[in-house]
């Protein structure tokens, strides 16, 4: 008898949105050693499908660094304020090379402002609408590296204010 429980596709829903709502996940690698620590076990490629399922998204936490966020279950927008801007990203895709980051409506200029500000190399600019913010990186930067360069961004940010 295998020792982990036998789910079913909406279970695995139901853990998965309550652990990321729950707690701080920076990795589907941890995600799923939590999911096992709970008994239940699924492939990796099983839980990207349930995360894109879902609209689990990366964002910022706190510190600046990377989290896995459900849609409309973040940060209230009323506790944003100025100098808090890792707070109002609601999640960060990618298409075509170039990053997209999602906010609270009337705060991506905000956002972009704070990236803009910052005066990375690796970032070419950005431009904002309401609840949007495409990155454009510099030729020949890796998405990783834009995405570790925002993640500085924000993280100085939250060291600052303390």
């Amino acid at each position: 008898m295998n020792k982990y429980t036998n789910m079913t596709r909406a279970s695995r829903l139901i853990l998965i949105e309550k652990m990321v709502s729950e707690k701080n996940i920076t990795s589907q690698e941890e995600l799923l050693r939590l999911m096992e620590g709970t008994g239940m076990k699924c492939t990796q490629a099983t839980l990207s499908r349930d995360l894109r399922q879902l609209g689990v998204s990366r964002g910022f936490d706190s510190k600046g660094g990377y989290r896995y966020m459900l849609p409309g279950k973040t940060a209230k927008t009323a506790d944003t304020l100025p100098g808090h801007e890792s707070e109002a990203v609601t999640g960060i895709t990618w298409a075509r090379d170039m990053m997209l980051i999602y906010t609270y409506p009337g705060f991506a200029s905000a956002v972009a402002l704070k990236i803009d500000r910052a005066g990375r190399y690796e970032i070419a600019g950005t431009v904002a609408g309401d609840d949007t913010i495409l990155v454009i990186p510099r030729d020949n930067i890796s998405n990783e590296a834009v995405e570790e360069c925002i993640s500085l961004i924000f993280k100085n940010n939250s060291q600052e204010k303390q």
